[in-house]
């Protein structure tokens, strides 16, 4: 097979696989340091409940057992303290252990360090501590109640905010609609759920060094070094190959946050990985929000205006640094979607109970908004009696145009109607809907659903405002260097968690450069090389690292001409560089390998004025990008017995310019699966005094590969006109997208029993309630 003249735009395979499938790769519990003890935490049991007493004097007698923290013993220890751009939000503050009270049922109460986690746990259930039950609230409308149990009693109230938005006349516009809809939509809890769970190795002798399972090594060491008052230089994080993280691990959680000062009391390196019942109950839970929605429609069917109200539930503490109002806020800024509608108003409240912490899960809140507003349209076609396609083509904006929305998102075009035609097409609607007249005369009951979308294409600080988090600033940098024999190495902060950057990010580099593939090396996963980087999470990572990607071989690249000039007593301008090689136009027999223009700079032959250094390390805040897509569900669900069979999933994505097709393809495969599992298969529940319900993978169930089709995947295009090389982050679309259009399959299913479903999960038991209460 020749060598493709560029590499952006080709299914490249993955070059990071080999290790990985030949079990070679190193993992954080892989991590083994001499002397190595360690952690296991203590746990609470109950939700709210006053802590009497902690003893862990009876622990400490038993072998092995190297030293029991507990809330005592950290008097003067550092507190976690969580704020918001956002005006209306507090400074909510979190100790490393609780002083007073537990919240909830999981919540780290002591730490015993050992010479193995054997001991460890052991002496965990020796520790003896006497609890005073409290009053739990573990619904998040309730929370916000004047006479609700207080979580934190500082600060006077369950609400970490309450914000208000308003754009256009939403009175008026409601008081001309020719009808009016409305929605209550109760999105479950959901977890993201990686194979490979939290987990952490500290050693802190006279510098700190820290092994982390994250996505953002930088902001880690920030974190670290300000809690413990260090200078940053003084703290260094490692990241060995991460197991998946889907925005669970773009936090400092306190059981990583403590293990620091572990190290300091055992002095010895210690480790926490933590259990999948730890994983399942205290790591942190995503995207419980209750919308509900309004929609108001003029007499041809167009949408007149939108209001919401969005309560999230956040548990019991901020999920730091990024606070719980990335799902209801975040759900509430992404209101119009694709529709064109000028006037929106919405609240966010953002609600603390007695249930695990709230964190980032790919897509976070857009993925309930989404869901909601979806679900609603269709209610709304449905009592129209208009097609639900036709009535999104009549109101969604046109493709192509850039748009401002109601809410500020600044939407850099894309193929809006063309793709939801083009799911259309794909899925064979008009024989669908006379397959399933023919199927519902049997008695069988078939329903599909539609979902586009528009998703932010990489959060940057132009994104975080419009999605309502205003003066936020990041910083991503990347360094490329071309090392004496013609290799290149490309350095950066961003983290891969399994998504492809050692493939993508070398795509852009081997272009950008003009040489081989094979002759890139991209090295990530240690604070004391590569660039400063906020992290990869929010579909950050095409975009941001590779515009700075771009950027950086752009620099190079004229270097390596400047110098092949030289040798070849060339023009510049004559130069071209490509697959390694250095030629004159029009002149193939006078060119230069990139290894000999190399080896001349390094012996300092350059062109006088020039820095000889082959090496460029630049940054890059693009401006707001926005992909889109639209997904198609196909079901048939049993009356009988609740079941759904998804038989079909269809995509139409557009992320602008593709860099992988194939990695792309992976990408809306596997977050479409995920959303597929939180309708179908996944709940944390808990029970009405905040007991957790749903602590293995008995309870809270995967989606695996004979429950689900093949993933269609169509690819649509529009680059962006104002990021460099036109790419648009991608990888939430499937998880934001993929939820309502199972919801929406489901309810055209059972159209003909007048079911009307407000709430996900949706599991065997939860469609025949809704089946038996529209039956009554």
């Amino acid at each position: 097979m020749s060598r493709p003249f560029r590499y952006v735009g080709q299914s490249v395979p993955r070059v990071e696989d080999p290790p990985l499938l030949r079990g070679r790769a190193r993992f954080l519990d892989d991590v083994r340091l001499p002397g190595m003890l360690h952690v296991a935490f203590v746990r609470s049991p109950y939700a709210h409940a006053r802590m009497l007493r902690v003893n862990g004097a009876p622990a400490r007698q038993l072998d092995g057992v190297a030293a029991v923290v507990t809330p005592a013993d950290l008097d003067g220890a550092p507190t976690i303290v969580t704020r918001s751009s956002r005006p209306e939000a507090g400074e909510w503050r979190r100790p490393l252990l609780p002083h007073d009270r537990v919240r909830y049922v999981g919540e780290p109460v002591a730490a015993v360090v050992a010479s193995s986690r054997y001991v460890a746990e052991d002496a965990c259930e020796l520790v003896d501590v006497e609890y005073e039950p409290l009053e739990a609230v573990v619904d998040a409308e309730r929370a916000l109640q004047a006479d609700a149990p207080l979580l934190h009693e500082e600060h006077g109230q369950n609400n970490f905010a309450h914000i208000e938005f308003e754009s256009g006349d939403v009175d008026a516009a409601f008081a001309r609609a020719e009808r009016v809809f409305r929605k209550r939509f109760h999105f479950g809890r959901t977890h993201a759920a990686p194979r490979e769970g939290r987990g952490c190795v500290a050693v802190w002798s006279d510098e700190l060094t820290v092994w982390s399972s994250t996505q953002m090594p930088f902001l880690v060491r920030s974190m670290l070094a300000g809690l413990y008052g260090l200078q940053e230089v003084r703290v260094r994080v490692l990241v060995p190959a991460v197991g998946g993280g889907f925005g669970l691990k773009v936090h400092l959680y306190v059981e990583e946050a403590i293990l620091p000062l572990l190290s300091r009391l055992a002095r010895a390196p210690v480790k926490w990985a933590e259990d999948r019942y730890e994983h399942l109950a205290a790591s942190g839970h995503s995207k419980e929000v209750v919308c509900t929605l309004e929609l108001a429609v003029g007499g041809e069917g167009d949408f007149l205006g939108l209001r919401g109200r969005f309560v999230g539930d956040g548990g019991a503490h901020q999920g730091h640094p990024w606070s719980s109002l990335i799902d209801p806020l975040c759900a509430a800024a992404m209101l119009p979607g694709i529709y064109s509608v000028g006037v929106v108003g919405y609240e966010v409240d953002a609600a603390a109970t007695n249930k695990c912490p709230t964190t980032a899960y790919r897509g976070v809140g857009w993925t309930a908004g989404q869901t909601a507003r979806e679900a609603l349209i269709d209610d709304a076609a449905r009592a129209l009696g208009v097609d639900p396609l036709e009535l999104r083509l009549r109101n969604c904006l046109a493709d192509g145009e850039p748009s401002v929305s109601a809410t500020g998102c600044r939407y850099d075009g894309g193929s809006y109607a063309a793709s939801i035609r083009r799911v259309r097409e794909l899925v064979d609607y008009d024989a669908f809907r006379e397959r399933q007249r023919r199927l519902r005369d049997e008695g069988r009951y078939v329903g599909v659903g539609f979902s586009p979308f528009v998703e932010q294409g990489g959060w940057a600080a132009e994104i975080a405002a419009d999605q309502g988090f205003p003066g936020a600033g990041y910083l991503d940098s990347v360094c490329v260097s071309v090392e004496p024999d013609g290799s290149v190495t490309l350095a950066t902060g961003l983290q891969s968690a399994g998504q492809g950057h050692e493939t993508t990010l070398a795509q852009l580099a081997a272009d950008g450069l003009g040489v081989r593939l094979e002759d890139v090396r991209v090295v990530q996963g240690d604070t004391a090389g590569g660039g400063y980087s906020a992290g990869s999470w929010g579909s950050r990572t095409a975009l941001v690292a590779g515009g700075s990607v771009l950027r950086a071989t752009g620099d190079v690249r004229e270097k390596l001409l400047l110098i092949a000039a030289q040798e070849l007593e060339a023009n510049q301008a004559d130069l071209q560089v490509e697959d390694g090689v250095v030629s004159v136009r029009g002149s193939p027999d006078r060119s230069l390998a990139v290894s000999a223009v190399a080896a001349a700079a390094y012996a300092g032959r350059v062109p006088d004025g020039l820095d000889a250094a082959l090496t460029s390390t630049r940054t890059y805040d693009p401006p707001a990008t926005y992909s889109n897509a639209c997904v198609a569900c196909v079901v048939e669900v049993d009356v009988e017995t609740g079941h759904v069979s998804v038989d079909r999933l269809v995509v139409a994505e557009d992320c602008g310019t593709v860099l992988n097709p194939m990695v792309v393809d992976g990408q809306v495969a596997g977050a479409v699966a995920q959303g597929v599992g939180a309708v179908l298969y996944e709940g944390l529940p808990y029970a009405d005094d905040g007991q957790f319900l749903a602590g293995s993978l008995g309870e809270f169930l995967y989606p695996t590969a004979p429950e689900l089709p093949d993933v269609e995947v169509d690819h649509l295009a529009t680059p962006s006109p104002l990021t460099e090389a036109g790419i648009k982050g991608m990888g939430e679309g499937g998880l934001i997208g993929a939820p309502a259009a199972v919801v929406n399959a489901i309810a055209d299913a059972l159209a003909p029993l007048g079911v009307e479903i407000d709430r996900t999960p949706l599991r065997p038991c939860d469609v025949l309630a809704l089946i038996d209460a529209a039956r009554a």
